[in-house]
């Protein structure tokens, strides 16, 4: 369980944290290696780093555009092979990384995708993250991409929910959304590593974000991810924040809509990611816990 006393003058370290994210026990979740202070790394150091966790993306933290900010910082991250542009998880670890040190509240994360807004709050004994997206956006994807990505994951057209039509969502990185008609089909998961990491490659995609919707609120997600050289992720808040546009602009919620995503049942390391979308502001908001291990 997570000390929630903070320590605002408690100083940052260059240390390699590890945090859980979107999960409120260590046997769940998402792991990421959090480092608060990587002024002195260089980026083949960061990628070492990376490398050696085998976490699938790890965030590297230094002060923001305006130093004498606390709250503000500057946000890479890191997978086992590359740098990436945002990840979801490694920022609702590194916000309650901070929140434990500087206190709850609100912080600012500048990314390569952009400035992501993110506020930690303590709830139900345990601190919680929420991150603003990006302006997230969504794109047709052409049947022969999706033709490839199915021979890859070895799933039949047949076996696609007809509701929930394929797209490419962005909200920092780009996913390719496809959605499995029954749980089954969702569970069993045993796809062409190589294939699909070219695919992937070719389209500019972060992982695929793989959906069955158990109600109009609920749904269940799994994410390869071989671009990062790991076969999945147990919980994926950039692709829940792209799912949250994607479930706008095919009308699968209302403007004003809280969205459940259960994401790591299959791989054993269960993870409960929460969205919202508001009226009148197109970005997607990710909520979820975190607590170091």
């Amino acid at each position: 369980m997570t000390n929630l006393t903070t320590t605002p003058d408690r100083k940052l370290t260059s240390e390699v944290l590890h945090y859980t994210a979107f999960a409120t026990s260590p046997a769940g979740g998402n792991l990421a290696g959090v480092v608060l202070d990587a002024s002195a790394l260089s980026d083949d150091e960061m990628v070492a780093i990376a490398a050696r966790l085998g976490h699938s993306e790890t965030a590297f933290v230094t002060p923001g555009p305006a130093p004498d900010d606390v709250r503000s910082f500057t946000l890479r991250f890191f997978s086992p092979k590359a740098e990436v542009g945002f990840c979801g998880h490694a920022t609702i670890a590194t916000a309650v990384a901070l929140g434990e040190r500087r206190g709850t509240g609100d912080f600012t994360f500048h990314t390569t995708a952009g400035v992501v807004p993110v506020t930690v709050a303590a709830q139900d004994g345990v601190l919680k993250a929420t991150l603003t997206s990006v302006s997230p956006q969504v794109y047709d994807v052409a049947a022969a991409e999706v033709a490839e990505a199915l021979a890859a994951l070895g799933w039949q057209a047949s076996e696609l929910d007809e509701g929930l039509p394929p797209r490419i969502a962005f909200a920092g990185v780009r996913h390719l959304v496809l959605a499995a008609a029954t749980r089954e089909r969702l569970a069993a998961l045993d796809y062409d590593f190589d294939r699909l990491l070219h695919l992937m490659q070719r389209l500019d995609l972060m992982t695929v974000q793989l959906v069955w919707r158990e109600s109009a609120t609920v749904f269940h997600v799994r994410d390869p991810f071989p671009v990062g050289g790991v076969v999945e992720d147990a919980a994926t808040g950039a692709a829940a924040a792209a799912f949250g546009a994607y479930a706008r602009e095919l009308a699968l919620a209302p403007a004003d809509a809280k969205l459940t995503l259960h994401q790591g049942h299959d791989m054993g390391r269960p993870s409960l990611l929460e969205v919202e979308l508001r009226t009148g502001d197109p970005r997607v908001r990710v909520t979820g816990a975190a607590l170091g291990i």
